[in-house]
Protein backbone atom coordinates (compact mmCIF):
# COMPACT_ATOMS: atom_id res chain seq x y z
CA UNK A 1 0.00 0.00 0.00
CA UNK A 2 1.43 3.33 -0.90
CA UNK A 3 0.83 6.35 1.18
CA UNK A 4 -3.14 8.10 0.27
CA UNK A 5 -3.67 11.53 1.22
CA UNK A 6 -7.20 11.52 2.08
CA UNK A 7 -7.61 15.44 3.10
CA UNK A 8 -6.00 18.75 2.24
CA UNK A 9 -7.82 21.89 2.80
CA UNK A 10 -7.12 25.43 4.11
CA UNK A 11 -10.63 26.35 5.58
CA UNK A 12 -10.86 30.26 6.33
CA UNK A 13 -13.69 30.79 9.80
CA UNK A 14 -13.13 34.49 10.35
CA UNK A 15 -11.47 37.26 8.55
CA UNK A 16 -8.26 37.15 11.32
CA UNK A 17 -8.41 32.71 10.93
CA UNK A 18 -8.35 29.76 9.39
CA UNK A 19 -8.20 25.94 9.63
CA UNK A 20 -5.78 23.69 7.87
CA UNK A 21 -6.84 20.14 7.98
CA UNK A 22 -3.83 17.37 6.24
CA UNK A 23 -4.94 13.97 6.75
CA UNK A 24 -2.87 10.48 4.73
CA UNK A 25 -3.31 6.82 5.24
CA UNK A 26 0.29 5.21 5.49
CA UNK A 27 1.58 1.92 5.06
CA UNK A 28 2.29 1.66 8.06
CA UNK A 29 2.13 3.44 11.71
CA UNK A 30 3.88 6.65 12.55
CA UNK A 31 6.59 5.72 15.25
CA UNK A 32 4.56 5.93 18.62
CA UNK A 33 0.93 5.89 17.16
CA UNK A 34 -0.66 2.32 16.30
CA UNK A 35 -3.12 3.59 13.54
CA UNK A 36 -2.39 3.90 10.09
CA UNK A 37 -3.11 7.71 9.34
CA UNK A 38 -0.70 10.77 9.40
CA UNK A 39 -2.24 13.98 10.36
CA UNK A 40 -2.03 17.66 11.46
CA UNK A 41 -5.10 19.81 11.63
CA UNK A 42 -4.41 23.30 13.26
CA UNK A 43 -6.37 26.60 13.92
CA UNK A 44 -4.40 29.91 12.90
CA UNK A 45 -5.43 32.83 14.38
CA UNK A 46 -3.41 36.72 13.12
CA UNK A 47 -1.02 34.38 11.55
CA UNK A 48 -0.07 32.28 14.53
CA UNK A 49 -1.18 28.39 15.43
CA UNK A 50 -3.16 28.41 18.66
CA UNK A 51 -4.62 24.69 18.22
CA UNK A 52 -2.95 21.95 16.57
CA UNK A 53 -3.86 17.79 16.89
CA UNK A 54 -0.79 16.00 15.51
CA UNK A 55 1.18 12.77 15.52
CA UNK A 56 4.74 13.88 14.65
CA UNK A 57 6.82 10.45 14.75
CA UNK A 58 8.00 9.70 18.38
CA UNK A 59 5.34 11.81 20.25
CA UNK A 60 2.54 10.03 19.14
CA UNK A 61 -0.74 11.10 18.57
CA UNK A 62 -1.39 14.23 20.80
CA UNK A 63 -2.93 18.52 20.65
CA UNK A 64 -1.38 21.67 21.29
CA UNK A 65 -3.66 23.53 22.94
CA UNK A 66 -1.91 27.30 23.40
CA UNK A 67 1.66 26.25 24.60
CA UNK A 68 0.31 23.35 26.52
CA UNK A 69 0.44 20.06 25.10
CA UNK A 70 -1.39 16.71 25.91
CA UNK A 71 -1.59 13.50 24.90
CA UNK A 72 -4.72 12.59 22.31
CA UNK A 73 -6.69 9.14 22.15
CA UNK A 74 -7.09 8.56 18.02
CA UNK A 75 -9.71 6.10 17.08
CA UNK A 76 -10.96 7.44 13.72
CA UNK A 77 -10.30 9.77 11.21
CA UNK A 78 -13.97 10.91 11.65
CA UNK A 79 -14.03 11.25 15.24
CA UNK A 80 -10.26 13.14 15.05
CA UNK A 81 -11.97 15.86 12.87
CA UNK A 82 -14.95 16.14 15.34
CA UNK A 83 -12.88 16.09 17.96
CA UNK A 84 -10.84 18.73 16.56
CA UNK A 85 -13.59 21.27 15.50
CA UNK A 86 -15.55 20.97 18.62
CA UNK A 87 -12.10 22.67 19.75
CA UNK A 88 -11.98 25.20 17.36
CA UNK A 89 -15.92 26.22 18.24
CA UNK A 90 -14.61 26.25 21.64
CA UNK A 91 -11.79 28.18 21.46
CA UNK A 92 -11.62 31.66 23.08
CA UNK A 93 -8.97 34.51 22.94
Amino acid sequence: MKTVLLLDERRDIAEDRFVELVVWQVPQPVRASKHLFKYRLALVIDGSCVLRYDNEAGKGDHRHFGVVESPYTFTTPEQLYADFMADVSNWRT
